[in-house]
């Protein structure tokens, strides 16, 4: 398949892995990078800060977002940014997918 010319479905792109988190980055450049994660429930991303801003965008299922302490409900179809040098954790509610868009410039 040629990624350039053929539509492709995110939610195909990755799969769920019991136990687990799982990535795939679709775009890795100097300006920002674009990535897919699939998580089994009650996966997450342990708080940590990241010197740039990142987009979470919920693909399918529900995770808890946490931002400065302020936790968000996100489900299919929601986003929330998470701004730079902001302490951030994410834990899957239920099995979800998300993309996650970081800007670097």
């Amino acid at each position: 398949m040629n990624r350039e010319t053929e539509a492709q479905n995110l939610l195909d792109l990755v799969d769920h892995q019991e136990g687990t988190v799982v990535s795939k980055t679709l775009i890795e450049k100097k300006a920002g990078s674009v990535t897919l994660f699939a998580f089994d429930q009650g996966q997450g991303l342990s708080e940590h800060t990241a010197p740039f801003d990142a987009m979470v965008c919920v693909l399918d299922g529900k995770a808890e977002v946490t931002i400065s302490g302020n936790p968000i409900d996100l489900g299919r179809g929601e986003m929330v940014i998470m701004p730079a040098n902001k302490p951030h954790a994410l834990k899957a509610l239920e099995k979800f997918k998300m993309m996650l868009i970081m800007i670097k410039s």
